[in-house]
């Protein structure tokens, strides 16, 4: 299992993955005047949340906190609070007209048939699949290439409500164990068990409750390493099957704090061990071999580099995808048994356009690059030359590769705006691409057109958006759009399919997706351009973007929403708070808004490399700068709001979510909509049943509607 791709992030992109009425408001579709519903019982709408005295001092700056007391999620006063919100939030969206049909049409999109990259281990192929007619994803396998799928795992019956679902977390190497994690709701962390795949009987050994980066059982199946967190943060283990689970030995990582990230990774032949520390989002990471064949110590590979490095293991040589003298990034091979730097040889050089991946496939090499936020893949010969095309269907996005060395197959996942998840299966040997598994989903994608604007950014750089609708769009300034976007954390926002934009589309509104700094589509001084101190730069990004729209007569202020999670989330607050007069409406999901404390929380510590940190005097003016909570200004004309989070959040924590909707509620000086769309099981890691999705989905559009005047049939 590839775990690297995801150390670091602060969530897997929102879909490739929240005060209320103090009087009644219009409901703004066309020809449709309608009070919004009223909350049961006389309930205030929104509650009133108290506003205590407290305040912190940063060197000469005094900040005020008045909703500290929401940071403590299980207390009575949160937890009455929270309920109250979540009255006033269903009282105002389960009546508004035409939800039913938009619910409808979601469960059309979303009950498709669904698959995860699958995993070839002994001829056999493991994978993910939700059935078109399940409401969580399962675990099968295939005894062969061509076999028929055989169910493994159904977390179906593990919860009523479907909250608990399944990952797949390692594979022996014969195929005939299945480590998987089972998860409550949307929390990172999963309880590891293992499955005899030709019994279907349930081991003895189970891995505790943590989060895991790698779980590696050796070829001859008598053991397994694996790295997971612990309280004083992550550390590698080994533990021999049939031993009792608290018996496992630790090998690694003593004294790594939790500001760190271990992962681990076996070579095929199980003769060496890697260790990988991710220094949070710093872009920074070291390396370290071990060679177990000899009992041999552990010894460096990278160690003290400001860059970051991608490890992949062939047969004899190791990997190394890396940004180190190289903005766009390029490989360096490495002999395993003499990792020493001066011997390291550049195995495929740096080009114009992004490396994004790269993975050892059956002697040969795939190489994914990003091409002006696009995806193009590339095979390699064994020398790392003689680059041939895959060719992809269309421009759009590869959100995965599956391969190994000692495989000549390559599985990737292909999708775009109007084409749902495909996963392709390609053969190094005769330089073809077949279907492997399609979601097929009831819409007609040549009814629908993408297109590639640029347009100029504060500072006058050039920035890319992506705008998806139905072919025939007027430029009329009357366009209900959705912006979006991430901006961060070296994130690519390639084009991707999902439901609910689809869904937007199909009523004549516009996806807008801006290309943003932080990410990083164009390399990593694209991705500094907008973290630490520059990370203004992503705001104005954004900013320019919607000024872009309305100036090209797409859209206007009054039909202009935008929509971000998490990083995202934080995006949308702070372009809410420094332009309100440019946008109606507002979906802020899981999201960083109080970026003076968001350290002290959670996953926080690990992205101080990203954001810099409150705690430290020379990082604190420019997050006070721009942090959400603390530039809410009284009496302040705000969109409409819709604040979503959840107790499942176990990456941002929701309190930052709490404490921007009391504060927004109070000061606001409109009469739009401030509402938290609050799931005490809702989380980052997804893994939720089909029908809290569509609920989720459903709740944001019918907010959407209501606020853009977007008809609903």
């Amino acid at each position: 299992m590839k775990v690297y791709a995801r150390l670091g992030e602060t969530c897997t992109r929102g879909m490739r993955p929240w005060r209320w009425l103090a009087t009644l408001f219009l409901v703004g579709f066309p020809g449709v005047l309608r009070a919004a519903p009223s909350p049961q019982d006389g309930a205030k709408c929104p509650p009133t949340a108290r506003a205590d005295d407290v305040k912190d001092t940063y060197g000469s700056t005094v900040v005020a906190d008045p909703y500290r007391w929401l940071e403590n999620q299980d207390s009575p006063a949160t937890r009455t609070w929270i309920e109250e919100e979540q009255k006033c939030t269903a009282a105002a969206l389960s009546g508004l007209p035409g939800r039913a049909e938009v619910s409808k049409r979601l469960s059309e999109l979303l009950h498709t048939d669904t698959f995860q990259l699958p995993t070839e281990r002994g001829g056999r192929y493991f994978f993910m699949k939700r059935g078109a007619d399940q409401d969580l994803s399962q675990i099968y396998v295939r005894m062969g290439s061509e076999a028929t799928e055989e169910l493994l795992v159904d977390p179906l019956p593990m919860s009523k409500d479907h909250s608990t679902s399944v990952t797949i977390e390692g594979i022996s190497h014969d195929g005939k164990m299945l480590f998987y994690g089972i998860r409550q709701g949307g929390q990172d962390e999963v309880t590891v068990h293992v499955l005899n795949v030709d019994t279907r009987k349930e081991l003895p050994d189970q891995f505790s409750r943590a989060t895991y980066f790698g779980v590696e059982p050796t070829p001859d199946g008598k053991g397994v390493y694996y790295a997971r967190t612990t309280e004083g943060g992550p550390r590698a283990f080994y533990h021999e099957m049939g031993t009792d689970s608290g018996s496992e030995k630790m090998i690694y990582g003593q004294g790594l704090g939790k500001d760190k990230i271990l992962a681990v990774e076996l070579s095929e032949d199980g003769n060496y061990l890697l260790y990988y520390i991710g220094y949070g989002s710093s872009g920074k990471s070291d390396i370290y071999l071990q060679n177990l064949q000899e009992r041999g110590p552990v010894v460096p590979v990278v160690e003290g580099i400001d860059a970051n490095f991608y490890p992949d293991m062939g047969k004899s040589e190791l990997y190394l995808l890396t940004n180190w003298k190289a903005p766009q990034w390029h490989v360096y091979a490495v002999s395993m048994k003499d990792p020493a730097r001066d011997r390291w040889r550049e195995f495929v050089p740096e080009s114009k356009d992004r490396l994004e991946g790269f993975r050892a496939a059956g002697n040969n090499f795939v190489a994914l690059y990003v091409k002006d936020a696009t995806s193009e893949m590339k095979l390699l010969d064994p020398n790392g030359k003689d680059e041939t095309d895959v060719k992809l269907p269309s421009l759009g996005s590869v959100e995965g590769i599956e391969a190994r060395w000692s495989s000549p197959e390559i599985f990737y996942n292909f999708e775009t705006f109007n084409a749902p998840q495909t996963i392709f299966r390609y053969d190094t040997k005769r330089g073809t691409s077949s279907v492997w598994a399609a979601t097929k989903a009831p819409f007609d994608p040549n009814a629908f057109e993408v297109d590639q604007v640029w347009y100029t950014s504060k500072d006058k750089t050039r920035v890319p958006m992506f705008l998806f609708h139905r072919k025939g769009l007027k430029k009329d300034g009357t366009n209900p759009v959705i912006l979006t976007g991430y901006g961060g954390f070296d994130v690519n926002e390639t084009p991707s399919y999902s439901a609910m934009f689809l869904l937007w589309a199909e009523h004549g509104a516009i996806l807008a997706r801006a290309n943003m700094r932080g990410g990083g589509e164009f390399g990593e001084q694209w991705h500094r351009d907008g973290m630490l101190g520059k990370k203004q730069n992503v705001f104005d990004d954004f900013i320019a973007a919607a000024e872009y729209l309305i100036a090209n007569k797409y859209t206007n202020p009054e039909k202009l929403a935008i929509y971000g999670n998490s990083n995202g989330g934080l995006l949308v607050g702070a372009a809410m708070t420094q332009r309100p007069d440019l946008f109606r409406a507002v979906v802020c999901g899981y999201p960083l808004l109080d970026m003076l404390r968001y350290q002290k929380f959670l996953d926080g510590p690990y992205w101080v490399p990203e954001y810099g940190s409150a705690d430290n005097p020379a990082q604190f003016p420019y997050l006070y700068a721009y942090s959400p909570y603390q530039h809410v200004v009284k009496d302040t004309k705000y969109p409409a709001v819709l604040f979503i989070s959840g107790d499942g959040d176990t990456r941002v924590a929701p309190l930052h979510a709490r404490k921007m909707t009391a504060e927004v509620q109070a000061d606001t000086g409109s009469k739009n909509p401030v509402l938290l769309l609050y799931d005490t099981k809702s989380g980052h890691s997804g893994g939720r049943p089909v029908n809290k999705i569509v609920d989720e989905q459903t709740d944001i559009l019918s907010f959407l509607f209501w606020q853009l005047g977007v008809p609903s049939n």
